[in-house]
């Protein structure tokens, strides 16, 4: 393998540095060893997308080697594919579909695990190949399944492995939410990247007494890590974590817009009058984001700015991801303490995300530490401080049509 360059070893040392600096610890003898085995620039394509005011611009290795190694040992994500491998006609039309996560988070993140010699591990979310790589550095390439849903990653990915680190761990390109029944059962699963139900598989294939670790998200929020210990009934609980945000899986994505999908001419929605100013609920506190997206799992919400609406100055559009109600609070750029509601279809949006908001205030303004989810056959059921506190009843693991 080729020989770190005087650069390449200070690029290492410093953000390994800087990983410990967030963990508040330094980073284990064990995974400082599985570290300096998987240079993470050796991970990285030659072009890589960072973000700028404007969105996503290119960076690449050959034209700008310092600005591409720089981002290599940032302490931040690296997008590493952009509207799932489909060239943009521009950068102003680029969207990550894939990076490289912080390293911050994914060291939190393996330490979460407590990962033990002999363990057999699923990551879920191959990507680059590099947090496969140092899983199979810790653990021995025959104890790690890494599966991923874009066969040029996954391809990739076992090429790069193998060559920049001689690693050989069992990479498969498959969709994510069924796991990899061959090699289980697993003492941990792992996702790199964020779900907004835990898909049953995950669970089915655990050992009892292991553990599943994965990013959250809700369609109101992304935001949190879930950490489920599983039991030998069928179940898992665990507790959330305020920790980053990930993208989507893919097999879990929405792509819904409030004027080509859901709202229509033809719709009546009912109007009424609210106290409560919208921004207060969706304001920047990312514990009331946390609390109302586990209370609304289904509810997105975008802001417009200056609609076409004589006497609207800004208007909240909350949706269903069915697409079948909605609402929008309007303000009329002059008072603060009266907005006009208009809403429809068969739940009544803008009622529900007041009363979540003044629900989460009475509690308390419990953050994510204070919320944990259980997944069983039938589904799954958030709550507050213990299982028998539940926010509300039990969604689908597996969404429906």
């Amino acid at each position: 393998m080729e020989t770190l360059s005087e650069k390449e070893q200070a690029a290492m040392s410093g953000l390994l540095r800087a990983v410990s600096a967030d963990l508040g610890t330094a980073v284990s003898p064990e995974w400082e060893s599985a570290y300096y085995a998987v240079p993470r620039h050796r991970f990285l394509p030659d072009l890589v997308w960072l973000e700028s005011g404007r969105g996503y611009v290119r960076c690449d290795r050959e034209r700008e080697p310092e600005r591409w190694l720089t981002a290599a040992y940032a302490d931040a994500p690296v997008v590493t594919q952009v509207n799932d491998g489909l060239p943009p006609e521009c950068d102003d039309e680029a969207w990550p579909s894939s990076s490289a996560s912080a390293p911050s988070i994914v060291f939190r993140m393996l330490h979460m695990l407590e990962l033990r010699i002999g363990m057999r591990v699923l990551e879920v979310g191959t990507g680059t190949g590099w947090n496969a790589g140092l899983l199979a550095a810790r653990l021995g390439s025959e104890h790690v399944t890494s599966v991923d849903v874009d066969l040029g990653l996954a391809t990739t990915a076992a090429h790069t492995l193998d060559s920049a680190a001689g690693l050989r761990p069992r990479i498969v390109a498959r969709d994510g939410t069924e796991g990899f029944a061959p090699s289980a059962p697993y003492d941990r699963v792992i996702a790199t990247c964020a779900v907004r139900t835990v898909p049953y598989p995950w669970v089915t294939q655990t050992r009892p007494g292991g553990v599943i670790l994965t990013p959250w998200e809700t369609p109101w929020l992304c935001y949190g890590l879930l950490r489920l210990d599983v039991g030998g009934d069928g179940t898992a609980s665990g507790r959330f974590s305020p920790h980053s945000a990930f993208m989507l899986m893919r097999e879990q994505r929405t792509d819904l817009r409030i004027f080509r999908d859901v709202v229509r001419d033809e719709h009546s929605p009912r109007e009424s009058v609210t106290g409560l100013s919208p921004w207060t609920v969706t304001g920047d506190d990312w514990a009331l984001g946390f609390a109302v997206g586990l209370r609304l799992s289904d509810v997105w919400h975008a802001w417009q700015d200056e609609p076409d609406v004589e006497g609207v100055r800004s208007r909240l559009w909350l949706a269903t991801t069915d697409a079948r109600s909605w609402a929008a609070v309007d303000w009329d750029g002059r008072r603060s303490d009266r907005f006009t509601v208009w809403q429809y279809g068969p739940r009544r949006l803008w009622d529900e995300a007041e009363t979540a908001y003044r629900w989460w205030r009475d509690a308390g303004e419990p953050g994510p530490g204070r919320f944990g989810l259980t997944v069983t056959p039938d589904g799954q059921l958030p709550w507050l401080d213990s299982p028998d506190r539940p926010l509300r009843s039990a969604w689908r693991s597996t969404p429906g049509p």
